[in-house]
């Protein structure tokens, strides 16, 4: 990862005024801005086409402070309480200028997105789930509605879902559906793309400047010149075990909810020039469960003791379930909520688990189950107690949803039904710029998305990664056509 000097470089391959590494939606944000701005841009991409993790995602963007979408579902919300819900839910260490411009910029770039061609449904889906069954365009996606927030800032539902059509998550859903327009609009202005191109090495001139990169497309070595800065985009560093063991070991031997091209090549490059990293450790944890079952059960530990409010965002569960509890976790429901959950659920089947143990009383499944003699009775009793006065004086789970657990009970193993991805990345500035370990930027090199720490410290939203990756792609690409 050492960088080449630009002394060294004989003749380029290929020039333009701001060269992009990645395709996923930092990068088509990058190239729609930076050609808007003037620059001649291309597009560098390791993989045979556009999209990235972007492409293959459920599509939430994590925006509000009053967007169109919102008010025309009936939401009132403020780019204060947008900032306020971030940085009780992104934290610890969130990032409070990252959240403040990105609060306050929410409403121009859904505005933007709408302009690119990017649709959206004006409905809100109100239920609980990891997306919405149909083509709904809004939804609560970070727990706003629930448990600590709801009661630290007025509730405002913020996951933006692009609309479309025949939806097949993992192929064709939202996330598909916000990076065609963006690329369709990107090539509209003129942008180039190359793909089958994976970056060697950053080009720097004698000064430290950033000036180009080399790749390899096909076992051929090729030099590609910018002449007004390189825009880094490449994903996280889910895919880098050696990485991962180093800052986030909890995440080996489990899936990765990313593309393999995530190796955390961009983190690498840049540190080779002295970049700094933050949160490296954070990590974004999907539990595999319906949330329309968490939500009528009780989430329980390896010693039968609930950790967390069953209603708040599953993937604020499935980081508790992972970091906290080392990933020995229950769900307990009974006869009653497993078939009303079933009935309702429109996810698919590999969502809905079924009951590994089924037994006539507390005492008896806790026995199945190997957990401490009495501790799950006592955590039943108390649950119970207070969900009959519609209460959960321990958890504060949502009036709506207690009601006592009765036998027979069930409950499902959910140990080792995690999946995540890397939150951690290079340190950026409030123009997407890359910071040195003293702080000062890197001339001529800038980043976005997940190869950066963005607004996502410890906690996490759904939308959280598409959002920020757009938003600060823009502002990347932008700063990159302006660097002179």
């Amino acid at each position: 990862m050492k960088p080449y000097a630009a002394a060294d470089i004989g003749t380029w391959d290929h020039t333009a005024d701001v060269v992009i590494a990645g395709y996923g939606v930092a990068g088509a944000a990058a190239a729609v801005e930076a050609a808007r701005a003037g620059a001649d841009v291309l597009v560098l991409e390791r993989a045979g086409g556009w999209g990235g993790a972007a492409a293959l995602a459920g599509g939430f963007i994590y925006l509000g402070g009053g967007t169109a979408l919102q008010r025309a579902c009936g939401f009132d919300d403020s780019p204060e309480e947008m900032a306020t819900f971030l940085m009780a839910a992104m934290g610890p260490g969130a990032d409070a200028a990252k959240i403040s411009a990105y609060s306050e910029g929410s409403v121009a770039h859904f505005d933007w997105l709408v302009e690119c061609g990017v649709p959206f449904k004006p409905v809100f889906y109100g239920e609980p789930a990891w997306e919405p069954a149909g083509d709904e365009g809004l939804m609560y996606s970070g727990g706003e509605n629930a448990h600590p927030f709801a009661e630290l800032v007025r509730p405002a539902p913020r996951g933006h879902l692009p609309q479309m059509e025949n939806k097949r998550t993992g192929e064709r859903g939202g996330g598909y559906m916000l990076m065609k327009p963006l690329v369709e609009t990107a090539e509209r202005l003129g942008v180039k793309a190359h793909y089958g191109m994976r970056i060697e090495g950053l080009v720097t001139e004698r000064d430290g400047t950033v000036c180009g990169v080399v790749a390899r497309s096909y076992g051929e070595r090729v030099t590609v010149r910018a002449r007004r800065g390189v825009v880094l985009a490449t994903g996280s560093f889910t895919y880098n075990e050696e990485m991962l063991a180093a800052h986030a070991p909890l995440l080996l031997d489990r899936p990765g909810s990313a593309v393999e091209e995530h190796d955390g090549l961009a983190v690498r490059l840049a540190q080779a020039l002295g970049a700094g990293i933050a949160h490296m450790d954070a990590c974004e944890v999907a539990l595999h469960m319906d949330p329309q079952y968490l939500i009528r059960g009780i989430m329980v530990n390896g010693r039968g003791q609930r950790f967390i409010n069953e209603d708040t965002y599953p993937g604020r569960i499935g980081q508790a379930a992972l970091f906290q509890q080392a990933n020995q976790t229950f769900l307990v429901l009974d006869e009653e909520g497993f078939e009303e959950a079933h009935r309702v659920s429109p996810a698919p089947e590999m969502l809905q688990l079924r009951p590994s143990w089924v037994c006539e009383t507390a005492a008896e499944l806790a026995a199945e189950m190997g957990l401490p003699p009495g501790a799950l009775e006592a955590t039943l009793e108390v649950y119970n107690r207070h969900a009959a006065e519609g209460r959960d004086s321990l958890l504060h789970k949502a009036a709506r949803w207690l009601r006592p657990l009765r036998g027979p009970l069930g409950a499902v193993d959910l140990r080792g039904m995690t999946s995540g991805f890397a939150l951690g990345g290079l340190t950026t500035g409030p123009d997407a710029e890359v910071l040195h370990v003293d702080g000062e930027p890197i001339p001529g090199l800038f980043a976005a998305g997940r190869a950066t720490a963005g607004i996502a410290a410890w906690g996490y939203a759904s939308g959280a990664s598409l959002g920020d990756g757009s938003f600060f792609g823009r502002r990347a690409g932008r700063r990159a056509a302006l660097n002179r």
